[in-house]
């Protein structure tokens, strides 16, 4: 199922790197041996699309204004959330070629790599340039394993926005964004009776993204958060009732499109109502159309916490490691730097539609949907994306994605709900 077809990707993917990679130079499309080689650093990430790569790009600059003896080399995979990416670098890994750098999610997904031995600790980076003093605690405490820390994460995402159209709203008769489950399977109904699509899906991915926002919707700050505990009960009765109202959602979704792009812009050109997607998606919709849709907030979109979360922010973050073996280490050391930085942060963080890791962010430079999270970021509850790699490791999250793709298929919510539980069984530590 989907572990078979993971590790196909990585095996007819490893040796295709230099095809995948994108955003660079006709130049980066093959590394050159020997000293020339040294002198490129490889920066692994699956940020492709708009808004993303746009982001990447405003970081690169900086990067290789700092560096002129080095070169940056775009070794992006496409692919929303990484899965495709998350393959080819294991296989890159497995074969002791690592990228300088790459991309992971703060928290468990980070876990497999420091136990493998893949990835050096960077305290020294942490010492160097004083970041305990502007990156939060419970940031850092995701990223250290008995006291080292392996990764410099660059942003804050939160997972956990409802987009809408209100034009389309306002068509069904739907006074607002609805603030619990229950408002929001009365306001799919309405949107359907109007003949739009009630909610917009991408890839198999994006419904396990939708199912963190749904659990956490039905169950409350709390017992989510106790999902991913030595222990915890996935087969109680609050767990079947969240994944009946999945199920309920799910059956007013359009068909899936190939990934989230399109899924939000069938809600920004107002073919549908709402979508369910992280604030990656607000770049997307906000950045001028050679990056993103340029559309204008409050009238083309606009967006509301998920149905029942409101005061509780799903987080993620994503960050960059320092892999073991890296050809360039000193290239990687300074892209780190890059990231790690109050100039690189606030270039990033405006175009991917995303907050800053670190405390001491320009804040007139986040504003409209950014402002709202940098406020909330600070003031509410804190809870981990699944999907995104805070509460449960790679092997948890591949069974979880599998009985997802299962389900999608039978709707057997016995089935999912068991699936769910077996994997709890097996990875939770």
């Amino acid at each position: 199922m989907r572990r078979r077809w993971m590790s196909a990707v990585a095996i007819t993917m490893a040796g295709l790197l230099s095809l995948t990679a994108c955003g660079g130079e006709a130049g980066d499309q093959a590394k050159p041996s020997g000293e020339a080689a040294k002198k490129q650093v490889e920066v692994f990430s699956w940020w492709t699309g708009p808004g993303e790569a746009d982001g990447l790009k405003a970081m690169r600059e900086i990067f290789e204004k700092q560096n002129p003896g080095l070169t940056f080399f775009d070794a992006a995979v496409a692919g929303g959330s990484g899965d495709k990416a998350k393959a080819l670098l294991q296989s890159k890994l497995q074969a002791d070629t690592p990228p300088d750098t790459f991309q992971g999610h703060a928290g468990a997904e980070l876990q497999g790599y420091i136990k493998a031995g893949d990835v050096e600790p960077v305290n020294f980076l942490y010492d160097e340039l004083k970041l305990k003093g502007v990156i939060p605690d419970q940031l850092i405490e995701q990223i250290t394993v008995d006291g080292q820390i392996y990764s410099v994460p660059v942003n804050i995402h939160r997972s956990n926005v409802m987009w809408f159209n209100p034009a389309v709203l306002k068509e069904a008769g739907v006074a607002g964004p609805p603030k619990s489950i229950p408002e929001f399977i009365a306001a799919l109904e309405k949107v359907k009776a109007k003949g739009k699509i009630p909610l917009s899906i991408g890839s198999e991915w994006t419904v396990t993204h939708l199912m963190e926002s749904v659990l956490l919707g039905s169950l409350g700050t709390d017992a989510y958060n106790a999902l991913f505990k030595p222990g915890a009960d996935w087969s109680g009765p609050a767990v079947t009732k969240a994944l009946n109202e999945l199920k309920t959602i799910l059956s007013y979704a359009g068909d899936p499109v190939d990934d989230w792009q399109p899924a939000a812009k069938q809600v920004a050109d107002g073919e549908a109502a709402f979508n369910i997607m992280g604030d990656w998606a607000y770049g997307y919709f906000h950045n001028p159309p050679d990056g993103g849709l340029g559309k204008v907030s409050k009238q083309d979109f606009d967006w509301a916490p998920a149905p029942g979360t409101e005061g509780t922010f799903l987080w993620l973050s994503d960050s960059f490691t320092l892999p073991k073996g890296a050809a360039n280490r000193d290239g990687a050391v300074a892209w780190l730097k890059v990231a790690a930085s109050k100039e690189g942060q606030d270039a990033f963080n405006p175009k991917k539609g995303s907050i800053p890791a670190r405390k001491d962010a320009d804040t007139a430079l986040y504003t409209d949907y950014l402002a709202d999270a940098l406020k909330d970021w600070g003031s509410n509850k804190l809870a981990g994306s699944i999907q995104h790699g805070v509460t449960v490791n790679q092997p948890w999250l591949a069974s979880i994605t599998e009985a997802v793709g299962l389900f999608l298929g039978t709707k057997d919510v016995a089935g999912l709900q068991a699936a769910l539980a077996d994997a709890a069984k097996a990875n939770a530590q």
